[in-house]
């Protein structure tokens, strides 16, 4: 379905070619209104009419317009900000291919995130003093079922809703589905005469709620309370705070749509094999807590994650993926953004990565003072802080001569600042970079003053995983990059060195590799390494019980990292009875050298001999040895009818 463009200059204030963009997005675009949001909105409402698809060029009147086809009965228009984004801009009259650019990416499909359903029925427990929560509860007992876990020695005098007394020892869940564990608990006793009193206490308590709200004013019960989805907080010496967190409790109450923000394949990862811990990264940088170990694999609490995107950029074997949007949607955009910018004239694009706040930066940035540069295409999405080292150079390899991330004051940065380095390292030192202000003016001026680049004279499309996407990107960013890149320590991608002197064959490090890196050869002992499947986990190295191997983090872009390459290889040992290959030689004749003659068990020459033998023969040898371990007691003897007869003292 073809869709057409209605677009606007908003009061003349800023230049658009309608003729540029149609002839680079191939779509049809209308002439170009002037006040179609107020006295040109009969014109609006034919073409939404008339037409099929409608994408509109504004992004301050979405509502207006929404409203309006709302009215008609008419599929909801599609919206492109061209004017925050491009026209309003000190470099204005020279937007027109970053237009065509932002249209084009409008005009793609966008991705349905899955998710969940969450209930929440209303179970509400307030966390506090009692002078300010039993007041709280007082207010919400209309609306939810309220319990107060008191925190000091008040006494409720109300029955309108319930109180406990005890010591929090743990919380765990999220809106829908909290889980405290409580000791020391006392409740109301509410008979008799004069205020009421407390039950004995008991240890070991569980109380399950929708939602939490903290009043404590002390350290927060879970991590990142600011993204636990019905953790409620409020310092108690604020009343307007408290009112708001009231505000806020009462609309956490019916059914919620909750994204599954990332995707976990459990065969793919590489956190523990045969109780060996390897990789976790994940574990390290979640801020909510909600990727716990479960054995082999990790798992993680869909109701918990906040979608930062942080595990899905730093996992090395892909195991997680982010879904909000996948990355193929988000490769897609910075390709169109890109092709369509050089297809409408433009020439080194730059891309800036931000989120909601950065949007807000834009728009201000644009309305009172210089806007963006021309050539400087922003890419909006929910968070940044999953825009890893992958995407980076998907964004270089597609023709950008520059990637930026514009961080907000909540952008998680841990992940960011060590991608950040991996990708410059796989980009060979290009432009890619954060940047962290919090001024639109500053934004402008920075990126008006930033230094020009050169972009990839003959871009690539790289498709794939992210592990795909960053070795395509990265042999097109370095074309003559002879020797593998260094990389540093953390890296997911690399080779391992095998000291041969200590190296002893045993092939428990490929029993335990995660991805298939470390291979053996069945016909021979030796050791088979693929450098384009290692992980740098450091499973093998933690297991090896030489310490025969060291991690080193690179990337070989040649073919060379596709094969396998040996690491150590010896002769094996010939069976001394029947000529059979087995073990290896050189540990054969080790085992020799220390137990001949020495242990007990190997005390004679034939006893040693079994060494040498394969496990047929030595199964064989033992069996017919005079301490045969296989042997059981002697067989009884036959008893026969002659036996009876010669035991009887009547014949």
């Amino acid at each position: 379905m073809t869709a057409k463009i209605l677009l606007c200059d908003c009061a003349g204030t800023q230049s658009v070619d309608p003729d540029q963009i149609s002839s680079a997005c191939d779509v049809g675009c209308s002439k170009v209104h002037t006040a179609l949001c107020t006295r040109e909105l009969a014109s609006a409402a034919a073409l939404l009419q008339s037409e099929d698809s409608v994408v509109i060029a504004c992004g301050q009147e979405t509502e207006v317009f929404r409203e309006l086809a709302d009215e008609l009965g008419v599929d909801q228009p599609g919206f492109v900000d061209l004017r925050d984004r491009a026209g309003w801009s000190d470099q204005g009259q020279d937007a027109a291919p970053k237009m065509a650019a932002l249209t084009a990416e409008a005009l793609l499909p966008q991705p349905v995130t899955p998710s969940i359903d969450v209930i929440s029925e209303g179970t509400c427990c307030i966390i506090g003093p009692g002078d300010i929560a039993f007041d709280l509860a007082a207010i919400l007992a209309d609306s939810l079922a309220v319990t107060v876990l008191v925190t000091d020695d008040e006494i409720p005098m109300s029955r309108a809703f319930d109180a406990v007394r005890g010591n929090l020892r743990g919380l765990s869940g999220a809106l829908g589905g909290f889980t405290l564990k409580l000791d020391q608990v006392q409740q109301i006793e509410p008979g008799g005469r004069g205020t009421f009193g407390w039950s004995d206490p008991r240890d070991g308590a569980t109380s399950r709620c929708d939602v939490v709200i903290d009043l404590t004013g002390g350290t927060p019960f879970v991590a990142a309370p600011d993204k636990h989805e019905g953790y409620l907080r409020a310092d108690p010496r604020d009343p307007l705070a408290v009112s708001r967190v009231a505000l806020e409790a009462v609309q956490l109450v019916g059914t919620f749509e909750k994204p599954l923000y990332v995707r976990l394949d459990e065969t793919l990862c590489a956190h523990s094999r045969a109780e060996q811990t390897g990789c976790t990264k994940c574990l390290n940088i979640c801020p909510t807590g909600a990727i716990t170990s479960a054995g082999e694999h990790v798992a993680i609490d869909p109701m918990v994650c906040a979608g930062c995107g942080e595990c899905a950029a730093l996992c090395p074997s892909t195991a997680i993926t982010y879904e909000d949007p996948p990355v193929s949607a988000l490769l897609l955009r910075m390709h169109i953004l890109a092709r369509t910018f050089r297809r409408a004239g433009g020439s080194a694009p730059r891309l800036l990565v931000h989120d909601g706040h950065g949007a807000q930066m834009i728009q201000l940035a644009a309305r009172f003072g210089r806007g963006l540069p021309a050539d400087v295409i922003p890419l909006e999405l929910n968070v940044v802080s999953g825009f890893g080292h992958a995407e980076m150079l998907a964004g270089l390899a597609h023709g950008f001569a520059r990637v930026d991330v514009l961080l907000s004051p909540k952008t998680e940065r841990d992940a960011l600042d060590q991608e950040l380095v991996l990708a410059r390292a796989l980009s060979g030192d290009r432009a890619v970079g954060l940047i962290d202000v919090d001024d639109p003016d500053a934004l402008s001026d920075l990126l008006y003053d930033q230094e020009g680049a050169e972009p990839l004279t003959e871009p690539v499309l790289p498709l794939g995983n992210r592990r795909q996407i960053a070795r395509l990107s990265a042999q097109a960013l370095n074309p003559q990059a002879g020797e593998p890149l260094p990389l540093p320590d953390g890296a997911p991608y690399g080779a391992i060195a095998v000291n041969t002197d200590t190296c002893t064959l045993c092939l428990s490090c490929v029993s335990l590799c995660p991805s298939g890196a470390l291979i053996d050869n069945p016909d021979r002992p030796q050791l088979n390494f693929q450098q384009d499947a290692c992980l740098q986990c450091g499973l093998c190295r933690t297991i090896c019980p030489e310490q025969a191997i060291t991690l080193v983090p690179q990337m070989d872009l040649s073919d060379a990292a596709l094969s396998q390459r040996v690491l150590n290889e010896e002769e094996p040992f010939a069976c001394v009875e029947c000529g059979a290959l087995f073990g290896v030689k050189s540990t054969v004749e080790r085992i020799m050298e220390k137990l001949s003659g020495t242990h007990p068990m190997f005390a004679t020459s034939e006893q040693a001999r079994m060494i040498q033998m394969c496990d047929d023969c030595r199964v064989n040898a033992q069996f017919h040895s005079q301490d045969n371990p296989f042997a059981s007691a002697p067989r009884p003897k036959v008893v026969t009818t002659e036996d009876y007869f010669s035991k009887r003292k009547d014949h």
